[in-house]
């Protein structure tokens, strides 16, 4: 007898996942595909599980639409290095190009992701979140920040998100959020957090290894796969956050 069909395997997973939330997973989605024709996983094309993301995307950001000539992401394998302590000023070189290119002075820029933790290893992409009074009002950043090399690449309905044009090197990510969004406090909370917390850093560390080691070619599925981990710590980080007397500052 034969399995479901992609669509109906698709369609199960959309309600998993609008049921359950973020822990039902794109792999998850991989998964079904893949099991009902006696494959493994890893045995589904690079392309087919791109355009299986591309429809699930819409499912799993609120609000997902692909910006103009960004139909389809390069395939860049997946690369941890080595903390580098140039980090740190590539961010700053990064935001003082931006803060001379914007037409008006978001609320603040910062430092996100891997590269922002010292001595955590990453890829060698500087994460930079700008944070503005009206998110919807994207003339007042888009067309300023495109001008300094980077596509617009996606919207949903919490942020907006920029990297480098196809060809050039992928340095720099940047994600535009609302002041005061929920958005903008987790970021800065799990980055504190993994700052202060020796442990905490070791634990994402191998998650990020092992989502890297099996999903080297596939970003949206190393993402998800750290999803987990990331929430365990979140949960960490809110406790910690108490304690200490944390905000955002």
């Amino acid at each position: 007898m034969a399995g479901p069909s992609k669509d109906d395997a698709f369609e199960t997973w959309r309600r998993w996942r609008l049921d359950q939330g973020e822990t039902v997973t794109i792999v998850e989605l991989y998964e079904l595909i893949a099991r009902a024709r006696g494959i493994r996983t890893e045995q589904l094309s690079l392309e087919e599980r791109q355009a299986l993301a591309a429809r699930a995307l819409e499912v799993m950001y609120p609000g997902f639409q692909l910006g103009p000539n960004s139909a389809r992401a390069d395939v860049e394998p997946i690369e941890l290095v080595p903390y580098d302590s140039s980090w740190p000023s590539q961010f700053d070189s990064w935001r003082k190009r931006l803060l001379a290119a914007l037409p008006k002075a978001p609320g603040r820029i910062d430092h996100v992701g891997s590269t922002s933790v010292d001595g955590l290893p990453a890829k060698p992409v500087i994460d930079m979140q700008i944070s503005v009074e009206d998110l919807d009002d994207e003339l007042n950043y888009l067309p300023a920040i495109e001008k300094l090399g980077v596509q617009f690449r996606s919207r949903d309905d919490e942020s907006r998100y920029f990297r480098p044009f196809s060809g050039r090197r992928r340095d720099v990510h940047i994600h535009i959020c609302a002041t005061g969004s929920e958005w903008e406090r987790r970021h800065l909370l799990f980055r504190d957090y993994l700052r202060a917390d020796a442990s905490a850093r070791q634990t994402y560390l191998q998650t990020k290894q092992l989502a890297a080691a099996r999903w080297s070619d596939d970003r949206l599925a190393y993402t998800d796969a750290k999803g987990a981990t990331i929430r365990m710590l979140m949960t960490s980080a809110e406790r910690w956050a108490a304690l200490t007397g944390w905000t955002l500052r």
